[in-house]
């Protein structure tokens, strides 16, 4: 399997204009074997019930069973099961969660898209990639802000950009490099399945893709590569006098101007955009603000994937860019750990003090860049106040004093928040 991908991706990266055929059968026995070491094994269980632990169970006899389905052009999308996980703001979240059947063959399908374009992505884009990650996004912001000289920041974010994408362009997209009716039907199929609620109720969709489809974040790629870095390297930049950089992930992105006139044009063109794709910004998340060394403090900051980023003096009295965790996220990620340990209290330490690990070196690895210290700080401080405090509050007697709580912290190893040495590449714009 990874020699036809390598020689996919060969073949895309040597010939931009080529439309590749004959896809669909790559999608055997073989193939689809391969596809199932890549799919996350704690993914639950889609419409028909069926866990991937039961599905492991028959993986053969399955496999053998798609192949055929497949082969025979019988394979038929299963409808989605959709739930909702609650937000940071109080929102929920709509999930679709695809069966099983569909996620193996939506993950064999997503390779062969992502060796497709990963060949045509541009270098600002850092989502669902390989080799590219948010750290990378905003370490990379970070510096090009401090040494590039921009002045003028559009933050924004595309309004339920996974339930608006509009399936007439996205095929569109998808024929730019496909030249395979099998494929672009089963890709239509997976596109057009009926979603079922939590109130029991099924609709067809008629625009969209559901997050948390195995294939939803190579299409979401596709289509802001089409939408919105293309016109923005080939149309954007070059009529600008000044610099200008967009770095996106998915569908969150941040683009700086050097002056501020080009930064107001492309802040009142860019809905007319988006428009044109069936998208649109949400006015609450976008905005055109002054970001410049020479108006340093917190006043003027913008948030990217969570962290905010500021000017400000460091020890030298020289200004830089620095970034620390969102107050937002950081006030949700209190409240969660909180509720946590209340609801956890009176459950054995061996069994809750190694998940509440977990948790604190989730959170350091994802916050912990530097720059962002004072947050990891306020953070891990906090929890070892609520600890403390629930701890003794499950009987009437106090369970620990601040030493004898210190050698059970100790014991389990959990140690204050730090933020990593780790270097991490820049990609200059």
């Amino acid at each position: 399997m990874k020699t036809t991908l390598l020689s996919i991706a060969i073949k895309a990266q040597s010939h931009p204009k080529h439309r590749f055929q004959n896809l669909y059968g790559m999608l055997d026995s073989e193939f689809l074997t391969q596809s199932w070491g890549q799919l996350n094994k704690q993914a639950a269980a889609g419409i028909d019930g069926i866990s991937i632990a039961k599905y492991k169970s028959k993986l053969p006899e399955n496999i053998q069973r798609l192949t055929h389905q497949l082969r025979n052009k019988s394979f038929r999308a299963n409808d989605i099961k959709r739930v909702f996980i609650p937000k940071a703001n109080g929102k929920q979240r709509p999930l679709g969660l695809p069966t099983v059947d569909d996620k193996l063959v939506q993950q064999g399908v997503s390779q062969i898209l992502q060796n497709i374009w990963e060949q045509d992505f541009l270098p600002n884009s850092y989502g669902y990639r390989p080799n590219k990650s948010a750290h990378k996004a905003v370490h990379s912001l970070g510096l090009n802000l401090q040494f590039k000289g921009y002045g003028y920041i559009v933050e924004a974010d595309i309004k339920g950009f996974f339930d608006n994408m509009n399936h007439d362009w996205l095929m569109k997209m998808l024929e730019q490099r496909i030249d395979d009716k099998s494929l672009l039907g089963l890709i239509k199929q997976w596109l057009k399945a009926r979603i079922k609620s939590p109130d029991g109720c099924f609709n067809k969709p008629e625009s969209g893709t559901p997050q948390g489809g195995v294939i939803s974040p190579v299409l979401a790629n596709i289509y802001l590569h089409y939408a919105l870095d293309l016109w923005f390297e080939k149309t954007v930049k070059p009529r600008m006098e000044g610099r200008a950089m967009l770095i996106r992930y998915a569908d969150d992105f941040v683009v700086a101007f050097q002056y501020r006139h080009e930064a107001e044009a492309f802040y009142r063109v860019l809905p007319k955009r988006l428009n044109k794709f069936g998208l649109s910004v949400a006015p609450e998340k976008t905005h055109l603000k002054r970001f410049s060394r020479f108006h340093p403090g917190r006043k003027r900051s913008f948030q990217f994937l969570g962290f905010e980023f500021y000017w400000s003096l460091d020890a030298n009295r020289k200004p830089r860019v620095r970034r620390y965790t969102a107050p937002k996220k950081l006030k949700a990620a209190m409240s969660e750990f909180y509720q946590w340990i209340k609801l956890n209290r009176s459950r054995p330490l061996k069994d809750t003090m190694p998940i509440l690990k977990r948790k604190l070196m989730g959170f350091q690895n994802y916050f912990g860049l530097p720059d962002n210290s004072r947050s990891l700080s306020r953070l891990s401080n906090y929890v070892i106040r609520s600890l403390y405090k629930w701890l003794n509050r499950r009987s009437q007697r106090r369970s620990y004093n601040w030493s004898s709580f210190k050698d059970m912290l100790g014991y389990f190893k959990i140690e204050p928040l730090k933020v990593s040495k780790r270097s991490i590449p820049v990609d200059w714009y």
